[in-house]
């Protein structure tokens, strides 16, 4: 991309020889920048900000405030996946557009539809010389950091994807997430090997602030992703692990970190706005404490997209023109928490109330209580029409959870379309650096190839 040239005229005064001289001073902005962070709002379409907005609107004053995505928001991207796979992507394809430029299949990692590894946008940047590092709530080896990160003809091949981190080790310099079922395996320790290698492994938040900058970092915080931001020791873990991460990376030649939110995906999938708008507000966090970051450091990028959308998500559902996002601020835990809360307790008023954060109907409370009775009718088959092995009091928590999530979408009057992916273009964010050419329609691989032409050519 040719740099852009500012022309600043500059008058002097020169007293002395009772003259005026002028003079111009070329002032190039840097047509590369040196650091690129790219952040992926898991499954996050347009109707997840707006929700994000009302949600986290001031009710004590007359207008509506914008947010950080309101005010970051340069345009939209298409989400299609290569013809084979149809218009509606998933996550594996939809990263591998976005790392790589290149369209492919549903559950491809990494690599085109003629399963060929494609260099990544993480890759370049490592051969460029520049430091790199992967912050993620879910597993770091799940579909979207993989792709950065990996090639794998199957993204459920997780143990491979995991395997392939330790045997290309030196592409990363610091990675956090989850996936200890993953790392810490019965046939392979994996976390001993990348130990071995020289790498520092930390289990929790705290050994953020314990880290030597001259090595290496892998962090696991979960056995496969993080617990959601609603129920985590630190609701804020995106924000908290992106600042130790770019700490960690900060160098002279720069560097090049993929960011994800990836649990606003497993919300819609669990067709939960509750947990939803908590990843969403620790999404908000990490990209304010950004903006923070690029005002005292104008030579970093940052862009942020989602791959898809998820859940078929709505605000305002059954005819009504309503939505009440008020009744999500007082949840104290995710519904998910809370099922798992009330298998082993007594279903009260007081201390349903206490979990919910608002006061119960007498019909909410009755459908808590039916949830919770363990009948043959809420045991799942399988093809075969027989009960799976599950435990009384897993059925329990799965029919509580049901129960709470209808109870807060009749609250809120959210509805949902599908516990999957939608085909609906998403929102493009950007700012910093050279963010203007992310202006527009446009579509995922164009992303990664933008970015590709900003990092420049090995």
């Amino acid at each position: 991309m040719k740099s852009k040239l500012t022309v600043i005229a500059v008058t002097l005064l020169v007293s002395a020889c009772n003259s005026t001289k002028i003079s111009k001073v070329e002032v190039v902005e840097p047509s590369h920048p040196k650091n690129i962070i790219m952040i992926v709002g898991d499954g996050m379409g347009p109707a997840y900000t707006s929700a994000y907005r009302y949600f986290n609107d001031d009710p004590n004053t007359s207008e509506i405030e914008d947010t950080v995505f309101d005010r970051t928001l340069v345009g939209m991207s298409s989400t299609y996946p290569a013809k084979v796979s149809g218009v509606v992507t998933d996550s594996a394809a939809g990263a591998t557009a976005l790392s790589a430029g290149v369209k492919t299949y549903n559950g491809a990692i990494g690599v085109d539809v003629n399963k060929q590894p494609v260099e990544t946008v993480l890759e370049r940047a490592k051969s460029l010389g520049k430091k790199t590092g992967v912050v993620v709530t879910s597993q770091i080896n799940h579909a979207t950091p993989a792709s950065f990160m990996a090639h794998n003809v199957k993204r459920s091949n997780y143990n491979e994807i995991a395997d392939s981190y330790v045997e290309n080790h030196a592409k990363y310099d610091f990675v956090l997430g989850g996936g200890w079922k993953f790392f810490l395996r019965e046939d392979r320790n994996l976390i001993t090997e990348f130990q071995d290698l020289g790498f520092q492994y930390i289990d929790e938040y705290a050994g953020l602030a314990t880290l030597q900058k001259d090595k290496p970092v892998i962090g696991l915080f979960g056995d496969v992703g993080l617990p959601w931001a609603l129920d985590d020791s630190d609701p804020s873990r995106l924000k908290t692990m992106t600042k130790a991460a770019i700490e960690h990376i900060e160098n002279e030649q720069g560097f090049f970190m993929l960011i994800e939110a990836s649990q606003v995906d497993w919300a819609g999938h669990s067709n939960d706005i509750a947990a939803a708008m908590g990843e969403m507000q620790d999404l908000a966090m990490t990209l304010e404490y950004l903006e923070q970051y690029v005002a005292t450091h104008p030579d970093t990028l940052v862009v942020l997209t989602a791959d898809h959308s998820t859940g078929g998500f709505t605000l305002g559902a059954d005819g009504q023109y309503s939505w009440f996002p008020e009744v999500l601020k007082t949840i104290q835990h995710s519904p998910s928490k809370i099922a798992e809360k009330l298998v082993d307790t007594e279903i009260t008023q007081q201390y349903v109330d206490e979990l919910f954060g608002f006061t119960l109907t007498e019909a909410e409370l009755a459908q808590l209580e039916e949830a919770k009775e363990p009948t043959k009718e809420k045991q799942q088959l399988d093809s075969k029409g027989n009960p799976y092995a599950d435990s009384s009091a897993n059925i329990q928590k799965k029919a509580l959870y049901a129960a709470a999530k209808h109870i807060v979408d009749k609250r809120t009057i959210t509805g949902w379309t599908t516990g999957a992916h939608t085909a609906v273009d998403v929102p493009v964010f950007a700012f910093g650096s050279q963010s203007d050419i992310f202006n527009g329609l446009i579509t995922n691989t164009e992303i990664a190839n933008k970015v590709f032409s900003l990092l420049g050519e090995k």
